[in-house]
């Protein structure tokens, strides 16, 4: 499923990352990969229902069949290592703003993305900070990044050394700007990187399906 924009409408696109290479802490008795998917179609499956926006996925590295097995057809797959190099390969396919979406964020109110993308109105990126009671706010990384397209320069350069798992990535992209009011911040999500936040799972929110069937008869909190 992707919802493109109409005729004369600014593109969006939002693409969800796929980085089999991170640290995952994954609970007993569950298959890492088999999790590593779950986690990766639900996010998947919150972009693509947004209206207006276009999902793709990013894969790095680049050959990711299984990943690319959770998509819809017709999805864009962009084969880039680096955060700017995903921005401007979204930009070659036509987009005119695009979010980046952390792979471990399944119930991600799409609503936030909404919010990046309208911040764009006034800026040229803004970020969802991850939010969590063990890190201050910005200081855990970040569950998405969303810019005008193409970069600008200041950006594109930051991006070379920051990602979504930088832990002050927020503070490093500010500094970078010539004003901190060119990366404002939307409201926080939280991503499962480990077992620990699983707590931050709400069995009475709709969605993450495939991550609420594979967590089935294990404690979301410790």
């Amino acid at each position: 499923m992707t919802h493109p924009p109409g005729p004369g409408a600014p593109a969006r696109f939002a693409a969800v990352l796929s980085l089999p290479g991170r640290p995952l802490d994954v609970p007993p008795g569950i298959d890492p990969r088999a999790f590593r998917l779950a986690l990766l179609e639900d996010t998947y499956e919150v972009v693509a229902g947004l209206e207006l926006v276009t999902s793709a996925l990013v894969l790095d590295p680049p050959d990711q069949p299984d990943a690319e097995a959770v998509t819809w057809p017709g999805t864009p797959i962009v084969r880039e290592p680096t955060l700017a190099g995903a921005f401007a390969a979204l930009h070659a396919l036509g987009a005119a703003t695009a979010a980046l979406v952390a792979p471990d964020a399944p119930d991600l109110p799409p609503l936030l993305i909404g919010k990046l993308f309208r911040a764009l109105g006034h800026a040229p990126s803004a970020a969802c900070a991850v939010q969590s009671d063990d890190h201050a706010d910005g200081r855990a990384g970040l569950v998405a990044l969303a810019a005008r397209l193409p970069l600008p320069g200041w950006l594109a350069t930051a991006l070379r050394d920051v990602d979504l798992d930088t832990p002050d990535a927020l503070a490093r992209l500010r500094a970078a700007a010539p004003r901190p009011g060119f990366v404002p911040q939307g409201p926080g999500w939280h991503r499962l990187r480990t077992v620990r936040d699983l707590r931050f799972l709400d069995p009475g929110l709709e969605g993450w399906e495939n991550t609420r069937a594979l967590l089935e008869g294990h404690p979301l909190s410790s």
